[in-house]
Parts: C-alpha cells; structure tokens; sequence
C-alpha cells in the first residue's frame, strides 16, 4: 500500500508524537509507583451526659385482675412522677400478666399471678439517680437497665477531632519511614477515610446500685470516639 505525498508530513508528526509517549508514559508510572501507604489511628473520649432508663413495676398477687389494677395503680404513680421532671422520649415498653407456677415432685401448683409494666426514658447523666430514687419512693419495684450517651453535638466534634488525629499519625508514620531511608514526604495522592465511629454505650442491668447518700450515686463515664485514614502519599 503506497501513502501518497501530501500524508506523509502527517505520518511524520504521529511518529514524532508517539516516539515522545513512550518515555512520559514510563516517567508517570515511575513517579506513581514511587508511593507510601500509611494508616493512621485517631481517638478522641468525650464525657456521657444523657442516660436512658428503663424502669417498671412488678407485682405478684393471688388473682389476675388484683395484680393488673395494682400494675396499674403503681405504674400510674411512676409516671406521674416522671412527667413532673418532664423526662424526654417517656414510653411503654413492656406489659406482661401471666400465670405463675411450682413445679415439684413432678408436680404443678398454682401460685397465682404475676404482672410487669415497663417504662423508659432520657435523663441527663447527673440526675438518673435522684429520679430513680423517686420512682422507688413511688411504686417502681425494678430497675432493668440503664445505657449511657453522649450529645449528638459532642459525638459529631469528637469525630472530627478523631479524623485530624489519624491523618496527623499517618503522616508522622510516613515520615518516620521515609527519614529511616533518607526520602522526603512530597505530594497525598490519595485518602481514604475508613471510618470515625464512638463505641455504643454500655448497657447496666439491674442498674439500681448501693446508696451511699441521699441519691443513688450513678456514673456514666467516658465513650471513646475512634478514626482510622489511609494516605497514599508520593516521595
């Protein structure tokens, strides 16, 4: 096949460009494969302040309808006592009236009836144990379990602050890598946030604890919020 005159500059010039690809194509891959990759972690720990509550009433007695109007007239008063301290998210969360029985020598007893009504609520952190002192003093028989948390606002700054850690370790662990063999940090070519999560809060259960003065004393402590990046960075 013969390529006529007036193409041949054009041949000329792919020739030209094609012969100056080659080597810039091999420069990119050396100076892309000339990478570190790092992982860094971050924790920052922020104090809980809000407390979620679930608290009921238990009662036993010979007939259904003495235990449910007992049920009713004990939870009646919790609540009372808890809508006076404007509690938030206040729900049922379990109501129960079943037969109870003895099982010995192979043998089936009647005992009676045995009722349970449920509530649960949010509190701040330092209040939980005033306010459990005065759901006893009105009719609450059982504490069931107590979860602790931080404020959204504190868990979203905290995140952040986790964030800014792990990218600062990840770049302190490349440097630490890179001075060992005499290179320097250059240009993050790449990130990857892996995630910035707080641990759930701790559940306590039969959380009513001894009193050691005129309210339950009842700590929440502290919730650790961890990050974790990866940094592809040049050198």
């Amino acid at each position: 096949m013969k390529l006529s005159r007036k193409h041949s500059p054009t041949l000329a010039l792919a020739l030209v460009i094609l012969s100056f690809a080659i080597p810039l194509s091999a420069q990119t891959q050396e100076r892309i494969l000339q990478t570190i990759t790092v992982t860094g972690q971050g924790v920052e720990t922020i104090p809980t302040t809000i407390a979620r509550v679930q608290l009921g009433v238990e009662v036993r007695g010979q007939t259904a309808e003495q235990v449910q109007q007992d049920v009713a007239r004990r939870t009646s008063a919790v609540l009372e006592v808890l809508r006076s301290r404007n509690v938030p998210q206040l729900q049922t969360t379990g109501i129960r009236l079943q037969p109870r029985y003895d099982y010995r020598n192979n043998e089936q007893r009647f005992l009676g009836y045995i009722g349970t009504n449920s509530v649960s609520f949010r509190i701040k952190t330092e209040e939980v144990g005033a306010l459990m002192d005065a759901a006893i003093e009105a009719g609450a028989t059982r504490i069931d379990g107590i979860s602790f948390f931080a404020a959204e606002p504190a868990i979203a700054a905290a995140q952040k602050e986790a964030l800014r850690r792990a990218t600062q370790d990840a770049q302190d662990q490349a440097d630490a890598v890179l001075s060992a063999l005499n290179l320097s940090r250059k240009d993050v070519v790449r990130i990857a946030i892996n995630g910035a999560n707080h641990q759930p809060p701790p559940r306590l259960q039969n959380a009513l604890v001894r009193a050691e003065s005129a309210d339950t004393p009842v700590v929440g402590g502290d919730r650790e919020v961890r990050a974790s990046v990866t940094l592809e960075i040049s050198y």
